[in-house]
């Protein structure tokens, strides 16, 4: 089942928060792309303030068996484990056929 799902940080505007995401980005990447080998993660990507410079969570479309397994990545994600995340919007979603081309491995560089 695949799952559209909007990752937000409490107060965008706190450096702490900030901080805290910038430790813990290179941890998150690298969660992020082992999902995406493992076909879990289709695309995501940062969502901003409205002064479109600072980031104020995370958007991402994936794909897991369950909601259970996704409310477990969601749990265990290095930007949720530091407090970045802190609210989460789980939105069942189907990608449209006419791209699933576009997810394919062999044709992204």
């Amino acid at each position: 089942m695949d799952f559209l799902v909007i990752m937000r940080m409490h107060d965008p505007a706190d450096p702490e928060t900030q901080r805290r995401r910038t430790e813990a980005r290179p941890h998150h990447l690298a969660h992020a792309a082992n999902l995406q080998e493992q076909g879990h993660l289709l695309i995501g990507g940062a969502i901003f303030a409205d002064d479109g410079e600072t980031p104020a969570g995370s958007a991402g479309v994936a794909r897991f068996d369950t909601r259970e397994q996704l409310e477990d990545w969601l749990r265990n994600d290095p930007y949720t484990l530091a407090g970045v995340w802190q609210d989460f919007e789980i939105i069942p979603y189907r990608v449209a056929p006419h791209y699933t081309h576009l997810l394919a491995k062999d044709t992204v560089d």
